[in-house]
């Protein structure tokens, strides 16, 4: 099973294999304090996209869909996630304030199909 959490939440036994995917460390954590398994910040939205889109709601739609084509350079990665979430649990970690306009709920959809 694949989830979605912040960086700032609480870890559960429930996580599985926490992967970060953000491409910047999240402030305000130490590098050794951060309870996950890998970083992949391949999967994360290049720099200009993630600048551009600046967690506007307006450009979400559009966000998307760049984000949407940047995956798919890194499709081995997105098939390894997906092979570790089958029958076991994996959760993507992003640091957003906004739990629903980020880069890890496009991730789990893209992962999910």
């Amino acid at each position: 099973m694949l989830k979605i959490k912040r960086v700032y939440d609480d870890v559960s036994s429930q996580d599985g294999k926490r992967v970060l995917v953000d491409r910047v460390w999240p402030r305000g954590i130490k590098k050794e304090d951060l309870k996950h398994d890998e970083w992949y910040k391949e999967l994360a939205p290049s720099t200009d996209l993630r600048k551009w889109f600046d967690h506007d709601e307006d450009k979400w739609d559009e966000f998307k869909k760049k984000y949407k084509e940047e995956l798919k350079d890194q499709k081995d990665l997105i098939k390894e996630l997906r092979k570790d979430s089958d029958g076991h649990n994996v959760t993507l970690l992003y640091a957003a304030k906004d739990t629903e306009h980020n880069q890890a709920v496009v991730l789990k959809e893209v992962i999910e199909k």
